[in-house]
């Protein structure tokens, strides 16, 4: 489940998320508020990802056609993306990647760490 979160900063994306992702999330949640943050042209994102289960099926071609657009298309929209999670395998995979990513990267270990990952994106 995906939900966008309204106590973030102005000019931030908030996005909570745990369990299984779903297509419905991509394209009732993720995909419009990454619309939004490309449309600013300049994208400042939280993302607090409590719990992970993987993806359905039918969200694979989602999240293929979803990080294309943003991470191709509407690069050098991207300034920074905070990530906050305690699930350790989706924090190690950002790290490893961040270098291909647009934008700045941080990854918060801490879900205690949420108001610094906010302030850090808002700045």
């Amino acid at each position: 489940m995906v939900e966008r979160m309204d106590d973030v900063p102005d000019g931030v994306i908030g996005l909570r998320g745990s369990g299984r992702l779903t297509k419905d999330d991509y394209t009732g949640v993720l995909e419009p508020a990454l619309h939004e943050a490309m449309a600013s042209h300049e994208a400042r994102v939280v993302v607090v990802l409590t719990s992970f289960d993987g993806m359905e099926a039918d969200a694979l071609p989602e999240d293929i056609k979803t990080g294309l657009g943003v991470e191709l298309l509407d690069r050098g929209n991207w300034k920074r993306l905070a990530l906050v999670t305690e699930v350790g395998s989706v924090a190690r995979a950002t790290r490893i990647f961040a270098w291909a990513m647009p934008g700045e990267i941080k990854v918060y270990g801490d879900l205690a760490q949420l108001d610094e990952a906010k302030g850090w994106a808002a700045g």
